[in-house]
C-alpha cells in the first residue's frame, strides 16, 4: 500500500495520492490531490503527517507545481519556486518536509518530467533508508537490552503511515519481533488526536506484532513498573547538539526512562539532523488548533471556548537520550544545559 504516490491520469490531470489517515482506523480512504492548496491542505490538516511521509508529500508537491504552472518562462518558473515555498513551510517543525521540497525543486530547469523523477528519487530512497534505520535500531536495542524478548514503548505513529514504508521507531519494532526477540510492544495512544490509537495499533496489528494501548500518562507509570526494557521513540527534527523534537509526550517518557535506568532511543533518518539548529531552544514547535483538544470526532470534550495549550511536539535535552540510530550510525549525543523553553509557532488557520 503506498503512503503517497504519484497519479499521472487522475481525472483532472496529474494528483498527489494519498492515504487519508484521519479516516484510519475506521477506513483507508484515498485522497486525490490536483492542486499545491489541497496538498497544503492535507499538510496542515494531518491527513497525511509523520516527518519522512511529510517530506514525500512535499517532493510530489513541487512536482505538481512544476505540471500545473509549467516550466518554460520566467514566470512559470517564479510561480513553482513561490508554490515550493508555501510547501516548505506547511509545518514549521519538521524538517523533511521542506527537504523533500526543496530538493525536488533543484531539478526545476529540466522541466516538469525531470522534477517528478526528483521526487520519485526522494521516494525510493526513503524506503532504503528506513529500512537500514529500523535494523540498526533493533541491533542497537539489543546491544543494550540483551538477547530478548523485549517490551518496547513508543509514542506517536512512526510505521510506514508516517515513513512512507518500513518505518523508523515502529519499524525497528517490527523488526525485533521479525527476529524473535520481542515480547510485547505498548503503544501511547498519543492525545490529542490518538495517533497512537489509531495508526499505531493498526500498523502492529496488520504486522501481527503482540501489543497493548496505554494512554499517555501511564507510560511513565507502566516504564516506573517495570514493564518496558526500552523505549523507541521517532524524531521530527534533532538540533546539533542532540536535542530532539518529537510529538508531545516524548519528553516525559525520557524523563521517566532516564529516572528508572531504561535505554530512551530516537530512530529516525540522518536528514532528520538539522545543523542550522544549534539547540532545541532554536527549534520551532508547532501549535495546533484548540478544537483538537476540545472536540473528538465532532464531540465536545470540555466546556465550549475553552482555552487550550496544545503543541504538536516537545524537545527532549540531549543528556536524555541513550542513543539516536540513523541509517549509517548509532551515538550517543554529548550532555549539554537544559535548553531554555522552545519558542511557539501560531496555530494554522
Amino acid at each position: 500500500m503506498r503512503i503517497v504516490d504519484w497519479a499521472d491520469d487522475a481525472e483532472g490531470g496529474p494528483a498527489v495520492v494519498l492515504i487519508d489517515q484521519r479516516a484510519l482506523p475506521q477506513r483507508t480512504d484515498q485522497l486525490h490531490l490536483g492542486t499545491v492548496d489541497e496538498v497544503i491542505d492535507a499538510v496542515r490538516s494531518l491527513a497525511v503527517r509523520g516527518a519522512p511521509s511529510l517530506g514525500i508529500t512535499g517532493a510530489y508537491a513541487v512536482a505538481l507545481a512544476a505540471h500545473r504552472h509549467g516550466t518554460a518562462t520566467p514566470d512559470a518558473r517564479a510561480a513553482v519556486r513561490a508554490d515550493a515555498e508555501r510547501i516548505a513551510t506547511a509545518r514549521p517543525t519538521a524538517v523533511p518536509l521542506s527537504l523533500g521540497a526543496r530538493r525536488a525543486l533543484s531539478a526545476l530547469a529540466g522541466g516538469p518530467a525531470a522534477v517528478l523523477a526528483e521526487a520519485r528519487a526522494v521516494a525510493a530512497e526513503a524506503a532504503e533508508v528506513h529500512a537500514a534505520a529500523a535494523g540498526r535500531a533493533a541491533d542497537e536495542v539489543l546491544r543494550h537490552c540483551g538477547p530478548g524478548p523485549v517490551r518496547a514503548l513508543t509514542i506517536c505513529n512512526t510505521g510506514p503511515l508516517a515513513t512512507g514504508a518500513v518505518g523508523t521507531a515502529l519499524g525497528a519494532i517490527v523488526e525485533l519481533h521479525g527476529r524473535g526477540a520481542l515480547a510485547e510492544a505498548l503503544a501511547c495512544e498519543t492525545r490529542p488526536l490518538l495517533q497512537g490509537a489509531r495508526l499505531t495499533v493498526w500498523e502492529l496489528a496488520r504486522a501481527g506484532v503482540p501489543h497493548r494501548l496505554c494512554v499517555d500518562s501511564a507510560g511513565p507509570a507502566a516504564i516506573a513498573n517495570g514493564l518496558v526494557d526500552v523505549v523507541l521513540a521517532g524524531a521530527d527534527r534533532i538540533a546539533a547538539n542532540g536535542d530532539v523534537a518529537n510529538k508531545i509526550g516524548t519528553y516525559m517518557l525520557a524523563c521517566a526512562a532516564a529516572r528508572s535506568g531504561v535505554p530512551f532511543m530516537i530512530v529516525a533518518p540522518e536528514e532528520t539532523i538539522d545543523p542550522g539548529t544549534p539547540t532545541g531552544a532554536d527549534i520551532v514547535v508547532e501549535e495546533r488548533p484548540g478544537d483538537e483538544v476540545r472536540e473528538h470526532a465532532g464531540t465536545p470534550m470540555t466546556l465550549p471556548g475553552t482555552p487550550v495549550y496544545n503543541p504538536a511536539f516537545d524537545v527532549t535535552p540531549a543528556e536524555l537520550v541513550t542513543a539516536i540510530v540513523t541509517e549509517s550510525r548509532a551515538w550517543a549525543p554529548s550532555p549539554a544545559p537544559s535548553a531554555p523553553a522552545p519558542r511557539t509557532a501560531a496555530a494554522p488557520r
